[in-house]
């Protein structure tokens, strides 16, 4: 293929536009979502009849969406996010079915909507413009706003009643870090009452109200396992009984009660695939819907004007799309079909799920930290063949850390293999999925463990499948995978011949003083404590401090308003570097991304992101187009 092609198929598959957040109107006739098909994330209006759409904004939403919106209950308009160039400080707006913004409420700090009245005349809201992210109640005509929770810890989850006179909500009181509790208290925050539904040191967090507010939907860890629990609420708060649901054999994450307030759904994980299941309340019993392999997520929002509800589904080689799934016959039609654009989904690749043993200590020498050998597990990851023999191997650690790779397309990893890279994802410990044991194994152990099973994957695979290349082996990750990219260069330099870092972690206390008020409670003291307590983890952590051991070239790009993981982290890294003797452009290469925050989702973005990143592995360890079939063909 020319290279005029292979820049084409990039600009091709950066341009495939990407849907989000859809949330059916409160008529059901009207699905209001975010779309980027005119090259910038914009809100549209789908007909789910024909899948015809209509664009509502014009450049005035967020580039990323980082937080959805909500229909105003009469249907007239949206409440949505808006910020400046990806920093995430959002305020709310409002934007009529006929295109038209007006400001709703702006405040210091980082805004965000968690639910509106059902008369609309009502919004709750989180925002840190005190300092640390709490609940606060706007009222629509009047403009005011009032505080109404005043916790040390992040509030999150926010729920109004049906009724609107009581919210729901989870935050910590504990001194057990990893703890959080569902509470209930009055529509003014005064009342406020922890339901107390499992053990310190699990997590709790409320769904959803029942349509008749005398029931709460809850999600809880206390048994291991995530599971669902509905709290009856009829006599009151005190003592409130719950009935619990699942929580023996998957992990479910409960989305809500459906319209008849008999039933709510969840989304169960299986492995590196999530399939829907709805439970009946009376009898405890679950029905899984029939989706196959891939990622398929319901949302009980409300049900389109027929009763059916929308449904997410993708898998590795299939893009996202909207089906509407009826729950009587169990039949589904598609209501938004994906883009293909040039491409075929035949063009794209599927995974090998691949399992292997590991205590988190790898055959190649630990270059910075001894940290000594943990439990063993068996860790699973996706390994996706490029089709080149022999083939170069991107290892790309997750971000969170708390979270998963699954079987969903990624236009990134389909477009390494679309050069010639093979790609390894894996699910170390720490990652969602398997239970909050799993999870916790993270705990105070950042860059322990889980960045040996990492290590330890990647050498499985060389091992296992003789047409990878050990002499052309990178690891490439975003955020928590950038962290990871940092520390896989500093801690195991011979197994990789390059890395890049993506937003990533460099500095854990600079992370810790400059992220935003409730990502240093929720991410850093929860998984590390502070570092008044912590010093030595927090120094002995972080890769800034192990430079030297840096072996191959290294690529580092970070958006200069990103909020999550500031652009200090990077600057902070290129400065040791430089003082370490390493030379820029060299040794190691820096970009920072103007008008970016933690990523963005618009295409001219996407497209450089591509380019940065195809040009530096070209250089690097070489590539080759392989695996996308051409556009001439």
């Amino acid at each position: 293929m020319s290279e005029t092609t292979e820049s084409d198929v990039l600009r091709e598959l950066a341009k495939l536009p990407t849907f989000s957040s859809p949330r059916v109107s409160p008529d059901g006739e009207t699905v209001a979502l975010y779309y980027d098909v005119t090259g910038r994330n914009e809100l549209h209006l789908l007909d789910p009849e024909d899948g015809s759409l209509d664009r509502l904004s014009d450049g005035d939403v967020p580039r990323s969406v980082r937080a959805g919106f909500e229909w105003d209950p009469d249907g007239s308009r949206l409440f949505y996010h808006r910020d400046e160039d990806g920093d995430e400080q959002h305020d709310i707006w409002a934007m009529s079915i006929g295109g038209e913004s007006e400001s709703v409420v702006e405040m210091d700090g980082q805004l965000r909507l968690h639910d509106v009245s059902e008369d609309g005349e009502t919004l709750l809201l989180g925002s840190s413009r005190d300092g640390q992210m709490n609940l606060y109640r706007h009222g629509v005509t009047s403009g005011e706003t009032t505080k109404l929770t005043d916790y040390d810890r992040a509030v999150a989850a926010g729920e109004l009643s049906p009724d609107g006179d009581r919210i729901a909500y989870a935050t910590n009181e504990t001194d057990t870090y990893e703890n959080a509790d569902v509470y209930v208290a009055d529509a003014d925050g005064s009342n406020a009452r922890n339901l107390e539904t499992g053990e310190v040191g699990a997590e709790a967090m409320p769904v959803d109200w029942a349509p008749g507010g005398d029931r709460l939907l809850v999600n809880d860890n206390a048994t291991d396992l995530s599971r669902s629990g509905v709290i009856d609420l009829s006599d009151g708060v005190e003592d409130a009984p719950v009935t619990w649901f699942g929580g023996d054999a998957f992990e479910e994450s409960a989305d809500g009660f459906l319209a008849d307030g008999d039933r709510f759904a969840v989304n169960r994980t299986k492995g590196t695939t999530v399939v829907p299941a709805v439970y009946d309340v009376e009898t405890g019993e679950a029905r899984e819907l029939a989706f196959g392999d891939g990622v398929a997520q319901i949302s009980t929002d409300r049900p389109l004007s027929d009763g059916r509800y929308l449904t997410y589904r993708t898998t590795s080689s299939r893009r996202p799309e909207l089906v509407g799934y009826d729950l009587g016959s169990g039949a589904t039609e598609t209501v938004f079909e994906a883009e293909y654009g040039p491409f075929d989904p035949d063009d794209f690749v599927d995974p090998e799920v691949v399992a292997f043993e590991s205590d988190g200590v790898p055959e190649t020498p630990a270059r910075a930290v001894d940290h000594g050998s943990s439990e063993m597990f068996e860790i699973e990851g996706l390994l996706f063949d490029s089709g080149r023999r022999p083939s170069p191997l991107i290892v790309n650690p997750h971000g969170g850390p708390r979270w998963q790779d699954r079987q969903q397309f990624n236009y990134r990893v389909q477009y390494l293999l679309s050069r010639g890279f093979s790609v390894l994802q894996v699910n170390y410990r720490g990652s969602i999925g398997r239970g909050r044991e799993f999870v916790e194994e993270l705990y105070d152990d950042w860059g322990g463990a889980e960045q040996g099973d990492v290590a330890t994957g990647a050498e499985y695979v060389l091992d296992e499948y003789d047409w990878l290349d050990e002499d052309r082996v990178a690891v490439y990750g975003g955020s928590y995978g950038g962290y990871s990219a940092n520390w896989q260069m500093v801690q195991y330099p011979d197994l990789y011949d390059a890395g890049v870092a993506w937003v990533g972690v460099s500095d854990l206390f600079d992370m810790y003083e400059n992220t935003m008020p409730h990502f240093r409670t929720e991410l850093m003291v929860k998984n590390l404590g502070e570092p008044d307590d912590n010093e030595a983890i927090y120094r002995e952590r972080s890769p800034v401090n192990y430079v030297e051991n840096i072996d191959a070239h290294l690529l580092i790009v970070h958006g200069v308003n990103d909020p999550r993981v500031p652009v200090s982290q990077a600057r902070i890294l290129r400065d040791a570097l430089d003082d370490a003797g390493f030379e820029a452009g060299v040794d190691y290469e820096y970009e920072e991304l103007g008008e970016e925050g933690h990523g963005s989702g618009d295409i001219d973005q996407k497209i450089r992101s591509l380019e940065l990143l195809d040009d530096f592995l070209d250089r690097r360890i070489g590539a080759e187009r392989t695996a996308v079939a051409s556009l001439d063909d």
